[in-house]
């Protein structure tokens, strides 16, 4: 029996191709996704989520609308590093797949409720995942495991000098999420950096199929020119460095802590702090990747890009 898994995302580039991932993976079933405001508006996540999964000919997955804002905070986007439509200004056209009515929240919920065991990836802002943990308190006895793209744990951020874009998004979500007993595994803006697809790696696995082919290379296509422009050693890939550590355990290291968020207002705002030593007296509440085995990412990478694909254009 396929393991059962539910990906939160705010789609954008990085997490169409985790999204690609999960789809290849033949040990686990996508019983549903939940778009959540980040990367783009909502409105835009709802149009992306169905143009990936047509991309890959997946099966009818239901997709869910979830918080279209932060909790508290003005909505911010990353349009400008994932293109105005979130994928990469690439011109797909829209897909005639339904958004369920059923709201992203209550969804997250009734499917945990309905398949004890199965996994949480949040690609995006944590807005979703922690109106669910208020609504239902029991959540993260109903899942199995979470896997978490955000954090700057070592104050590197790449949305201010120390917080990553997720957490920053909504930080108060993020320090409810973190509070509430899910124990996420997380995968950090800074292991992201420590783990960049060489691009002779990159070139060659890209190619390996037509999905890799025809839809991620027209999608990556700004952000390679800017890291390029950079001259980063390799692609960074975050989302899909927090779905390789669920597929693949063996791909990544990572040690246990706390993490906080900051909620203040000032520059510190969204900045994930750690305490290893148990300075605070607090239990870890958190498992975080700090390293990754490149080649073994590379072939979960090059399965996804393997896949045959589904689009007319």
């Amino acid at each position: 029996m396929k393991k059962k898994l539910i990906i939160d995302t705010d789609c954008g580039v990085d997490d169409a191709v985790a999204i690609l991932m999960a789809l290849a993976a033949p040990e686990y079933e996508v019983i549903g996704i939940t778009c959540v405001n980040g990367n783009v508006a909502l409105s835009k996540v709802l149009r992306n989520v169905p143009i990936v999964l047509d991309a890959a000919g997946a099966g009818p997955i239901p997709i869910f609308a979830g918080a279209s804002r932060p909790l508290l905070s003005a909505p911010v986007d990353a349009a400008e590093v994932q293109g105005n439509d979130g994928l990469g200004d690439a011109g797909f056209l829209p897909s005639t797949r339904v958004i369920s009515s059923e709201p992203a929240v209550t969804a997250l919920i009734r499917l945990a409720r309905e398949n004890p065991g199965a996994t949480l990836v949040a690609l995006g802002p944590l807005t979703n995942v922690a109106l669910a943990l208020a609504i239902e308190p029991a959540l993260p006895q109903l899942l199995g495991a979470t896997f978490i793209m955000g954090g700057a744990v070592q104050a590197v951020g790449n949305t201010t000098p120390v917080a990553e874009f997720n957490i920053y998004v909504d930080a108060e979500a993020a320090a409810m999420t973190f509070a509430r007993g899910l124990n996420p595994i997380v995968a950090t803006w800074e292991a992201t950096l420590a783990a960049p697809i060489p691009w002779d790696v990159w070139d060659r696995i890209v190619h390996a199929g037509s999905v890799g082919t025809r839809f991620v290379t027209p999608i990556v296509a700004a952000s390679i020119a800017r890291s390029r422009e950079r001259e980063r050693t390799g692609i960074l890939l975050p989302d899909p460095l927090a779905m390789a550590a669920l597929l693949d355990p063996g791909c990544v290291v990572s040690f246990p802590s706390t993490i906080m968020v900051d909620t203040s207002h000032g520059i510190a705002h969204g900045m994930t702090a750690l305490d290893t030593r148990g300075m605070l007296g607090m239990p870890h509440n958190a498992q975080i990747v700090s390293g990754a085995d490149i080649a073994r990412f590379a072939e979960l990478l090059e399965r996804a890009f393997r896949m045959d694909y589904g689009l007319a254009k």
